[in-house]
């Protein structure tokens, strides 16, 4: 996979040093000449330097080759224009970018080229959700391009869901169960498997389908 970062910054160097190490082409365009220079000494990717805001750098680049894009700069202006610029010029399949503000995040949707934004904050606050919540709804990730939601549900003592198997949930076709975690033991969720108490379940899911995963699971009317 092919995959380009603009902005070399801790973000960005430590995510092309990963993908790198993962096995991916990886092309890294850092606007400061100094930190380019020794990024391309360090990193062992290809490094360019130059503005990734200027459709002429991207161009030179390559960036109608790559796979993913992944706008990482310090700035959310800059990485609005540089996956609008991907998606619309390059047509990237892929577009993730870095969101440095959490008041911006609205913005980091599908008109501005983004197929995945990505809010530290917003982040740690659904992981600080997924290790209290019992017995609620937790929005873990969401994914633009298609509208679905990776969901957790920590299945309490009164959940309707207890002692039933996956396939007696009835669940609609826009909720998929992706996983089951048990006494951080994954289980692969197949239709037999019988759900316990305190039962981690991720599913994926569609805006509309989500209050019927919320009744099966918590017990909510889907009114």
């Amino acid at each position: 996979m092919k995959v380009a970062i603009v902005g070399g910054g801790s973000v960005g160097s430590f995510l092309a040093q990963d993908l790198v190490k993962s096995g991916h082409d990886v092309l890294l365009i850092e606007e400061n000449i100094e930190l380019a220079s020794r990024l391309e000494h360090t990193l062992g990717c290809t490094v360019v330097a130059g503005d990734g805001c200027e459709l002429s750098v991207l161009e030179g680049a390559g960036l109608d080759e790559c796979d993913v894009v992944v706008a990482s700069t310090g700035d959310d202006e800059d990485n609005l224009v540089v996956s609008l610029l991907a998606k619309q010029e390059f047509t990237v399949p892929r577009v993730i970018a870095r969101v440095n503000h959490p008041g911006n995040h609205w913005l980091f949707n599908r008109s501005w080229g983004v197929d995945v934004p990505v809010s530290t904050p917003h982040l740690i606050s659904s992981l600080v959700e997924e290790a209290v919540s019992v017995g609620s709804l937790v929005r873990l990730l969401q994914f633009d391009r298609s509208g679905a939601r990776l969901a957790e549900v920590t299945l309490a003592a009164d959940s309707p869901a207890i002692n039933s198997t996956i396939a007696d949930l009835a669940l609609p076709k826009d909720v998929s169960i992706v996983a089951v975690i048990r006494q951080q033991t994954v289980i692969v969720p197949r239709g037999s498997v019988v759900l316990h108490q305190d039962d981690e379940v991720l599913a994926l899911v569609l805006d509309d389908a989500e209050p019927a995963l919320m009744s099966r699971l918590i017990g909510e009317s889907e009114a």
